[in-house]
């Protein structure tokens, strides 16, 4: 046997409706202590993916009973069952006959894992449970809780110890939980809400407001220093400047001269003049 994906081949997975699903698996025999002893024996000693399959296929139905009791985190149970079957897989490849336990008992370790590290991956954008003392606290926490409220402190005592965490994580655990996941984007309704979407309150490195405010000052200040360098031109020198640097369609030199029936070197010496006199009139 290869890898896990090899060992199913199971036409129930790929049903479209949960209720029928699960009538399929709950419809598959049971098999006896022997049997699951000698078709264990039969993947374990000669990679017989048969007995594999048919070891897999008389426990779906438990990997079900698994995935429902994970049903209040929100996710939807065909995902879960799908993760539960993934354990089931490693279990089965896993499992050795000679332990003396049956499948199901050696099994639920794996089904378990698949479907915690599912829930953790899923059900927030940012991962709640990163060390084992998270983990542990996360699937248990639910349970110790007897009302809707916070621990008291008694409360948190009492659920550190059962669990054999510090207090603190406890506390830390139970706010991470109350916590629920924001859009980082503003939605696409035009609301007052929409402004309170993270995106609005994160500082934009890019962008220096006391530079731009500057930079638009000195930007005034020069036009306005051009307009009053260009008003000590005469005209022809003025229109040559602008026909040549400042409007949207430049003309050339031999345009210019035509205009005025002068030479175009002319036009490019009294250019030549024009600027040197903004120039001096500017700085």
């Amino acid at each position: 046997m290869s890898d896990t994906a090899e060992m199913m081949s199971l036409p129930v997975a790929a049903s479209s409706s949960l209720e029928a699903y699960t009538h399929a698996v709950s419809a598959i025999p049971m098999l006896s202590a022997e049997q699951e002893r000698s078709l264990a024996e039969r993947l374990h000693q000669h990679g017989d993916l048969e007995a594999a399959r048919q070891l897999i296929m008389s426990h779906l139905r438990f990997v079900v009973h698994i995935a429902r009791s994970y049903s209040g985190y929100g996710l939807p149970v065909s995902d879960l069952i799908q993760e539960g079957n993934i354990g089931l897989m490693k279990a089965v490849k896993r499992f050795d006959p000679s332990v003396g336990v049956r499948l199901v008992s050696f099994a639920v370790h794996w089904i378990k894992a698949e479907i915690h590290e599912y829930v953790l991956k899923n059900w927030r954008i940012v991962k709640i449970a990163t060390t084992k003392a998270q983990r542990k606290l996360f699937f248990n926490l639910r349970k110790a809780k007897k009302h809707l409220g916070w621990f008291n402190q008694e409360e948190v005592k009492n659920v550190a110890e059962s669990l054999g965490v510090a207090e603190h994580e406890v506390r830390e655990m139970e706010a991470r939980m109350s916590n629920y996941d924001m859009p980082f984007d503003a939605p696409d309704e035009d609301d007052e809400s929409a402004y309170t979407a993270p995106v609005y309150y994160l500082e934009d490195k890019a962008s220096d407001l006391a530079h731009r405010v500057e930079e638009d000052q000195w930007d005034n200040a020069a036009v306005d220093r051009l307009q009053a360098a260009m008003r000590t031109l005469d005209d022809r020198s003025q229109d040559i400047i602008r026909a040549r640097w400042l409007d949207n369609a430049k003309l050339t030199l031999q345009e210019l001269a035509d205009r005025y029936g002068v030479s175009a070197e002319r036009v490019r010496q009294l250019e030549k003049n024009a600027m040197k006199k903004l120039q001096a009139a500017m700085s």
